[in-house]
């Protein structure tokens, strides 16, 4: 692993862990009723997205191990570049399906990184 793809998925850990923590007890309604806490989650995603897309440039055998990380790059430039193509239903299955996935596959990632030398 480089030297930055700690930081980089600390990243990803910490945005995918404050989105998931926000939307605890909220519906796709409430999210797409709450323009704070929407702005919030696809700011996030925006960070995730960005530390993916930076992980993949730097420590491509490590962006790969996350296996779907093409997809998270284009979900993040969506949300920058297509905001006004935004569905809050693609954006709450992504925090109900993905999620939850990305953020395992990142604390794993990390707990290698701690052990190895």
């Amino acid at each position: 692993m480089q030297r930055k793809s700690p930081k980089l998925l600390e990243d990803v850990r910490d945005a995918a862990d404050y989105i998931l923590s926000v939307t605890v007890g909220e519906t796709q309604n409430s999210l797409a009723g709450n323009r704070m806490l929407r702005q919030a989650v696809e700011r996030n995603f925006e960070i995730i997205g960005e530390a993916m897309k930076r992980l993949a440039h730097i420590d491509s055998d490590t962006a790969r191990l996350i296996g779907d990380y093409p997809q998270i790059i284009a979900f993040r430039n969506l949300l920058i570049h297509g905001y006004e193509h935004i569905d809050v239903a693609m954006v709450w299955h992504v925090i109900q399906h993905g999620l939850p996935t990305l953020l395992h596959k990142a604390e794993t990632l990390l707990r290698k990184s701690d052990q190895d030398p």
